[in-house]
Parts: C-alpha cells; sequence; structure tokens
C-alpha cells in the first residue's frame, strides 16, 4: 500500500521574467514501511520535491495522493496562488518591485490538517522550542489538536495518562530519559535530533520527512542517528515510513527505495537492501 505517490509533478519559480523549472514531470510512490531517500546533487530538485511532498510548498501542476486522499485533486493549481506586486526598498534610494504569494486560507486550512494528521517532520536544524523542555516539546503537537476532523491523529483519542505514556515511551526509545526535563538548550546536537525525531512521531503520523537529517551532525552522531532511525522502521509498534532528502552516501546505503534526482528529473528510481549501519 503506497503512503504517498506523486504523479507528474512539475514545480517552477519566477525569476524576473522568466520562469525556472525546478522539477520536471517526476512521478514515484512510496510504500508502507520503506526506508527511502531522494537522493541527487545540490541543486538537483530534492528538497523542492521533499517539500511539496511535506504539503510545504504547492507544486506548479501535477498530482499528489497521501494514503487515499488526492491532496489537489480538486484545485487549479496554476491558479491557486495569489500573486501581488509591492514595492520594497533595495536598501537604497531606488525601490524595486517585490513579488509575493501568498495560498487561499480554506486550503490553506486543509492542508495544515493533513500535515498534522499524516506527516511528521524532522529539520536539519532541528527547530525546537528554546524554553521548553525534551517532554514539552515532544508534547507540543498534540497540544495543538484543532477541531477540523481531518486533522485528527489516533492520539487525539488517547486520554491524558495515555497521552503522557505514550510521549514516556518515545523518550525512552529515543535514548532520553534522563534528560526529558531539560531544556533544549541544555542538549547536544545529537541529543536535539533525538526530540525531533520523538516529535515527528508523536502524533503517530505514518509518514515521517527528514530533510538532510545529519547535515548539523558529526559522524558518531550521524551513525547514533540513522541507526535510531532504522530501528523505529523496524519497530512492528510504530510501523514508520521514513524518507530522507540528502546527498550523503551512507544514508543512501540504509535504503531500500532510492529515488536519485538531477536536474530536476529522476535519474534511476531504484529498489535495493538497505544495510543497518550507517558507516563511519
Amino acid at each position: 500500500m503506497s503512503v504517498i505517490s506523486l504523479h507528474d509533478i512539475h514545480k517552477s519559480y519566477p525569476m524576473g521574467k522568466q520562469r525556472v523549472e525546478a522539477v520536471k514531470g517526476v512521478s514515484f510512490k512510496i510504500e508502507k514501511g520503506e526506508f527511502a531517500a531522494i537522493s541527487g546533487p545540490s541543486g538537483s530538485g530534492k528538497s523542492t520535491i521533499l517539500n511539496m511532498m511535506g504539503l510545504i510548498d504547492l507544486p506548479s501542476s501535477g498530482s499528489i495522493v497521501i494514503g487515499d486522499t488526492d491532496v489537489y485533486k480538486d484545485v487549479k493549481l496554476n491558479q491557486v496562488e495569489v500573486n501581488n506586486t509591492r514595492w520594497a526598498s533595495s536598501g537604497s534610494s531606488e525601490k524595486k518591485k517585490k513579488e509575493l504569494t501568498s495560498v487561499p486560507k480554506k486550503l490553506d486550512k486543509y492542508i495544515t490538517a493533513l500535515r498534522r494528521s499524516h506527516l511528521g517532520f524532522i529539520f536539519q536544524t532541528f527547530n525546537l522550542i528554546p524554553v521548553l523542555n525534551v517532554y514539552e516539546n515532544i508534547e507540543f503537537p498534540l497540544i495543538l489538536e484543532s477541531k477540523n476532523p481531518a486533522s485528527k491523529s489516533p492520539v487525539d483519542d488517547f486520554t491524558r495518562a495515555q497521552k503522557k505514556e505514550w510521549i514516556n515511551y518515545l523518550i525512552e526509545k529515543v535514548g532520553l530519559t534522563d534528560w526529558k526535563d531539560h531544556k533544549a538548550t541544555e542538549l547536544s546536537g545529537g541529543q536535539r535530533q533525538r526530540v525531533a525525531i520523538a516529535r515527528a512521531l508523536v502524533t503517530k503520523a505514518p509518514l515521517i520527512l527528514a530533510d538532510e537529517p545529519t547535515a548539523n551532525l558529526d559522524s558518531t552522531n550521524s551513525s547514533q542517528i540513522l541507526s535510531l532511525m532504522k530501528s523505529l522502521n523496524k519497530d512492528p509498534d510504530l510501523q514508520t515510513t521514513f524518507i530522507f532528502s540528502t546527498h550523503d552516501s551512507r544514508i543512501v546505503d540504509m535504503c531500500d527505495h532510492v529515488v536519485h534526482i538531477l536536474d530536476g528529473k529522476i535519474l534511476h528510481d531504484e529498489y535495493k537492501t538497505g544495510s543497518d549501519v550507517y558507516k563511519l
């Protein structure tokens, strides 16, 4: 069963009077339980693809299906962005036009709800809240519960005691039991990434997206973090699918499905047996 599939996805950006096409007709699917990567050199379009999969960025055309939901089924993507032009200071007496884009509120609420119920994110800069401790950072997505039924996660039906037990279970899984009362500023880079992993898992989202998760870690911490992710991927109680955007060949070696990207196109869609070890 596919947790996400892309069909003929294009993404272009305005550059002066021209439009630059960053992603050029990409199609692939990720099955439940895969440990997958979108791999390519800098500028290949891999992060753009991950952002579109995470509903952070809109495609210019094409379709994205998450679970059984065709996200943009009734949306005219070529008309959805509302373009505005205003004068902006360039720092001198000269002024230049600045193009702004925004997404209509109804669509924004819809995709925000889908993100909460179906997706978890692990950012390379961690994005933890400095004033909160480990437990509170992990708990935070559950506090953002919405009345929108599309945003409902399985954990929303838990009692307060069950939620506490679930958060503590994740803290134990990522090896931070002795650190759960510590603020984010009191943690090492590797520990912060562990918090970010637990936070991504807390809503029981079936799909976790990670953008260059080793970019700000040394080799030892990278090895520990990837080994942790692999064990979570294999955990029958979690059944979590991971997708990485990366140019780290050692992450690629660990993946069983790799979509190789070059110049915005798929170079090769590869299935293989991934290693369990991030090689130092």
